[in-house]
């Protein structure tokens, strides 16, 4: 039937006809796309908007009732607000510049004392700062998928900043921008889930609940009334993963349903453990045949206490206690399963979430390295939709307010220009780490208040704290260093200076007639061993002579109070030369001495050397040994 309308179509619409085939082939290589009895083949045929409205709310309330009443997924969120804000918050550092490329110092500290004032107080109500309202503000993104915050700027008589700059934040929760608020607005922008944009979908305006929905207003219920805020003015930080997506869904979006069954998994399990530590007993009555009820049908009752004995049992029966095998020796094992894959979906890593660090180090640093980029990439995002557009409405509010005073060389394109620092990967081995870091500053890849702001301080601080403390401890007699007192310079021995340098005179010219020598014996063919310390070698053919001259350098100096008398001995060693008759080579060594104007010193001369030749030749008169003999000459001879 199949190849009869697909010949038919074919015949009417060939064009048809081989779509369909396109099809077929598609559906037959993607096994996926095909349905069946055991795959149900769930599909989102939606956009990423239309998801949002059917399921955004649900997921945001199911996520914080997890929170209020599962430690897992409190956990979870705790590790991602510590690890993507940190202790004191994503830090600044200003990077204002001269006309000239140069950093502006003091307009830096200015605006960093102005900033730290500011962040005592930085929103309406003064019960966080700065870095309090970034945890705060991170952990309702993580949870409910998104955050706003709108910014009140200048001087008001409705509001007191607290601050000497002007400027001040009103979080909000994503209740109070109406999912399900969808109408028409002028021109050609159009409101979707309270969010009023334009044709190209970009955001110019938010329109916001008076007050939380299910809270009364003044007695009365709040209803629905909205208030319209412009898009500069309001912050939005959410988590999209489609394309044109205005909403954000919680992070606990895709691992909810584990979540649950965790939970009831591990609230059964501890009842059952619960119940297995109270102790139950039956009384066996024997073989159900051989059974015979009692004539007495009073109910009998026993007490359990601790070394109890049974007495009072009648023929044929027995106490039985239940075993219920809890607690669960498998609940381990499944638990950390579900742990990993809460743990995948949610971005944080295993070890974290479990509080389990038994892994070898590579494994735990390997972790660590992982899951720290998933932090650094959340830092970031939550940097660039909340920390800058503050910092950058900050800096103009200080220079409008006449709190700050821009400078005239200051090249105003750069006014509020800065470096954000996130929280970084924690020290594993704290020597490589500073090294490591000690090497990036050397080489001019990161620089010193980089790498103290990514350290969680303030190079401004650090740098007056070490000033500080180094003039400390000069006061008091202490080394910079912290190493031990120096010790006071030793007086230097003349005689003793003159011994070394006399030393080194010498020492020169026999290094090069040790050179020498050794140049010489790796000529010879076959080797010659040659063991002496004589400054100049002659060999000649036949007859060899080695003549040494005596070495008698003279140097004047005057060393009080007695004289240094040095003697140099140079002891002969055997010269033996063996081989076929060939011309000798000649091996010249010159050393020169220069003499030293301040030393006198006498140096006794070699003894004469006297040299014996013995040579044997054959029948032929050619040579066929030569043996040279050295020694010392016999004193009165020449």
């Amino acid at each position: 039937m199949a190849n009869l309308i697909d010949s038919i179509i074919r015949y009417v619409s060939p064009a048809a006809a081989l779509k369909r085939e396109h099809s077929r082939r598609v559906l037959a290589y993607y096994e996926a796309a095909k349905a069946d009895r055991l795959r149900k083949n769930r599909r989102e045929t939606g956009s990423g908007n239309a998801a949002v409205v059917r399921a955004g709310s649900s997921l945001r309330q199911q996520a914080r009732h997890l929170e209020q009443n599962y430690d897992i997924a409190l956990g979870v969120l705790n590790v991602m607000v510590a690890n993507t804000i940190g202790p004191n918050g994503i830090g600044v550092e200003p990077q204002p510049r001269r006309k000239d490329g140069s950093i502006h110092d003091a307009f830096a500290a200015e605006l960093l004392t102005l900033y730290k004032d500011w962040s005592r107080r930085p929103e309406v109500t003064w019960c966080h700062d700065w870095p309090a309202a970034q945890r705060l503000l991170a952990r309702t993104w993580f949870r409910d998928g998104e955050a706003f915050a709108q910014t009140v700027e200048g001087l008001n008589p409705a509001i007191d900043h607290g601050t000497r700059v002007p400027l001040s934040l009103e979080l909000m929760e994503p209740d109070l921008i109406p999912m399900d608020m969808s109408a028409s607005a002028t021109g050609n922008a159009r409101i979707e889930q309270g969010i009023e944009i334009n044709a190209w979908g970009r955001p110019v305006g938010y329109h916001v609940l008076k007050a939380y929905p299910g809270e009364s207003a003044g007695g009365f219920p709040s209803g629905s009334q909205t208030k319209r805020i412009a898009a500069e003015r309001m912050l939005h930080v959410a988590s999209r993963h489609r394309i044109r997506q205005l909403r954000g869904v919680s992070v606990f979006a895709s691992v909810l349903n584990r979540f649950d069954d965790l939970k009831d998994y591990e609230e059964s399990e501890r009842v059952a453990a619960k119940v297995a530590a109270s102790m139950a007993a039956f009384i066996k009555k024997g073989t159900p045949d051989l059974y015979e009820p009692p004539e007495d049908s009073e109910q009998r009752a026993m007490k359990f206490r601790p070394g109890m004995i049974f007495d009072d049992l009648r023929p044929g029966e027995e106490i039985g206690t239940i075993d219920t095998n809890r607690p669960n020796p498998n609940l381990e094992t499944y638990r950390s399963g579900q742990i990993k894959a809460i743990a995948s979906g949610t971005g944080p890593t295993y070890s974290s979430l479990a509080k389990t660090y038994d892994g070898t180090y590579s494994a735990q640093r390997q972790e660590l390295v992982e899951g720290w980029i998933y932090y650094a990439t959340l830092s970031a995002e939550f940097a660039s939709r909340i920390v800058r557009p503050v910092w950058e409405k900050f800096v103009a509010m200080a220079v409008l307010s006449g709190a700050l005073r821009v400078p005239e060389d200051l090249d105003r394109k750069t006014l509020d220009d800065a470096i954000y620092i996130t929280p970084q990967m924690p020290w594993i081995d704290p020597k490589k780490e500073a090294e490591a870091w000690s090497m990036l500053e050397d080489r001019a890849y990161a620089s010193g208040p980089e790498i103290i702001r990514k350290r969680g301080g303030n190079p401004m601080d650090v740098l007056d704290q070490q000033a500080r403390w180094r003039r400390e401890k000069e006061s008091r007699g202490i080394p910079v260093d912290g190493s031990q007192p120096a010790q006071p310079p030793q007086e230097i021995d003349e005689e003793s200076a003159a011994g070394d340098a006399i030393a080194s005179a010498l020492a020169g010219p026999f290094a090069t007639l040790a050179a020498g020598v050794k140049a010489v014996a790796d000529r010879e063919t076959p080797p010659i061993v040659v063991n002496t310390a004589a400054p100049v070698i002659n060999v000649a053919g036949a007859e060899i002579h080695n003549h040494l001259p005596e070495l008698q350098p003279r140097f004047e100096a005057n060393v009080a109070p007695a004289a240094i008398t040095i003697e140099n001995t140079v002891q002969a060693g055997d010269v033996r030369v063996a081989g076929p008759e060939q011309a000798a080579p000649v091996a010249q060594v010159t050393s020169n001495t220069t003499p030293a104007p301040i030393h006198e010193i006498a140096i006794v001369a070699m003894p004469t050397r006297e040299t014996i030749t013995e040579i044997t030749r054959d029948g032929a008169g050619n040579i066929q040994q030569s043996i040279q003999i050295e020694s010392d000459a016999e004193e009165g001879s020449e």
